[in-house]
């Protein structure tokens, strides 16, 4: 089985551009975890492409793109010659949405949700109503021009489709016009910041990991800087979560991520991440076991297995 791994930050997404540095790091982590435990599975061999300028993945077969390449043209090459294809991309401006697009009218599989949930993870005001919709605790999020008068700071303002921490801030009062295009605000909930990683497929939801995300509020604005993976026992509350975000997002496919707070009341969802996330990088170690050994569509019969219960977790650190 051939899987080509597209990871677009590392990939050649910024070939002509300076690399974004803040996401490089996790790019990397994230693309040569997943193409190790790939490549550990019998008769699986990964292809992928790295920007000429950052080193090649240790393991899979990696194709340099340099100033001139067209990187798209060769992803969709790729991705007609491979039997999966597996996406990573931020969501903002549709990155994300768009490769998905992409590559399903090439390839025979491609490992990600449906293309309505992309586009619904892709707007942190979207999630959150629809997370609300069918009950499950996520923070409120506003236009800046629409909140609540009873609302009372501090806000945390971000960018609708934003990835990660970037241009995330923290405001003590309401914000002020004129307002950024594509800008949300959020109440600033106290608690721990904190992470589910998801297994997603049939309609069925099983958390792996809960974990603990190392984000330090810091002049103004949040600075992530890794993840404790299996930081937390997936209690009954956590494993409910799960299931109901699940339940409210049935288009949730592969290994995904939901943000949250662990507040003194119970797990408040902060988004909803449709891809791999930084916490994959530990999941395997945490977990004692190669968790794509339950991905279906790397399984050759595609037959979804049911998840042994797994003993708990190890905390393992991922530091950028």
């Amino acid at each position: 089985m051939l899987v080509f791994v597209c990871e677009t930050v590392t990939g050649g997404d910024h070939l002509g551009s300076e690399l974004p540095a803040s996401l490089i790091a996790e790019g990397m982590l994230m693309r040569d975890t997943l193409i190790g435990d790939l490549e550990d599975l019998p008769g699986v061999r990964v292809v992928t492409t790295h920007d000429a300028r950052l080193p090649a993945p240790a393991r899979g077969t990696s194709t340099a793109l340099r100033l001139g390449d067209d990187a798209p043209s060769v992803w969709n090459l790729m991705a007609e010659q491979a039997d999966v294809v597996w996406p990573i991309a931020p969501e903002t401006d549709g990155r994300l949405e768009l490769l998905a697009e992409a590559f399903r009218a090439r390839a025979r599989r491609v490992l990600l949700p449906d293309q309505p949930t992309l586009a619904l993870c892709a707007s942190k005001w979207r999630t959150a109503a629809a997370l609300s919709a069918a009950g499950v605790p996520a923070i409120p999020t506003w236009w800046p021009d629409a909140i609540p008068e009873s609302a009372a700071g501090p806000f945390v303002v971000k960018p609708d489709d934003g990835a990660g921490a970037s241009g995330v801030r923290i405001l003590d009062g309401r914000p002020t016009p004129p307002f950024p295009p594509g800008l949300v605000a959020q109440p600033l909930v106290e608690g721990t910041p904190a992470s589910l990683t998801l297994l997603c497929q049939s309609g069925r939801t099983y958390v792996l990991a809960a974990n603990r995300q190392h984000v330090e509020p810091r002049d103004g604005a949040f600075h992530f800087s890794g993840v404790t993976v299996g930081a937390f026992p997936v209690d009954a509350m956590l494993a409910d979560l799960g299931a109901r975000i699940g339940a409210a997002l049935p288009g949730l496919h592969g290994i995904v991520g939901a943000d949250y707070i662990a507040t003194p009341a119970g797990p408040v969802v902060v988004e909803v991440n449709p891809r791999l996330t930084t916490a994959y990088a530990g999941l395997r170690r945490a977990l004692g076991v190669n968790p794509l050994a339950f991905v279906a569509e790397l399984i050759r019969d595609g037959e979804v297995p049911e998840i042994p219960r797994l003993p708990p977790a190890i905390p393992v650190e991922v530091l950028l």
